[in-house]
């Protein structure tokens, strides 16, 4: 059954990126500050000192106002870096932080890096995703890095995936290697999940 798991989440995922396409520029920039403001309170309600943040696309919620602010505040943020293998190394950002095009095209940091293994040492996990449902379970884009990531913690902190707002569905599909999240962070609101990490 897992081809047809595969093509529901390849369909989903079409859609969702279709509609990421068509958002305005106006839309983009009013969600960034809300993605900021929401992963601010975030960070303070759970007093994280060490979190991971992946850098946004151009079609992503926007993350960077986030990392910039965060480094500011003197918050350690580890930035993924893609690999070959399918694992994701890690790297510290800093004000200067060079952003460069990654493995596909994403976004990523140019500097120190640091083993997979650097990403247990954080308390908050914040990902992206194509969309997360009602149970926690979250829809990626396919490539498996951070199912990978999340499933080879031994001990998971909080996890918690940026979406928009009608990115939070009630299903998506779920295959065994899927990992849940423990909430979502939207422009609007931070929704804490009942998953196994919570």
């Amino acid at each position: 059954m897992p081809d047809r798991i595969e093509q529901a989440k390849r369909a989903l995922r079409a859609d969702l990126r279709e509609r990421r396409q068509i958002v305005s520029s106006q839309t983009r920039d009013a969600a960034e500050a809300g993605i900021k403001e929401q992963l601010d309170a975030l960070v303070d309600r759970l007093g994280a000192r060490s979190i991971s943040c992946f850098l946004s696309t151009p079609t992503e919620p926007g993350t960077h106002a986030f990392v910039t602010a965060a480094v500011a505040r003197g918050i350690r943020v580890l930035l993924p870096i893609t690999r070959e293998d399918g694992l994701l190394d890690w790297s510290v950002a800093t004000p200067e932080t060079e952003i460069a095009e990654g493995l596909f095209g994403l976004p990523e940091p140019v500097g120190d890096v640091l083993g997979p293994i650097a990403v247990n040492d954080v308390d908050l996990l914040v990902i992206p995703a194509a969309a997360v449902d009602r149970h926690g379970m979250r829809l990626g884009w396919g490539r498996g890095y951070f199912d990978k990531t999340l499933g080879s913690m031994e001990k998971c902190p909080p996890v918690y995936a940026v979406i928009f707002d009608s990115e939070f569905v009630d299903d998506v599909p779920r295959d065994v290697h899927d990992q849940p999240v423990t909430g979502v962070v939207t422009p609007t609101r931070t929704i804490a999940l009942a998953s196994h990490h919570a």
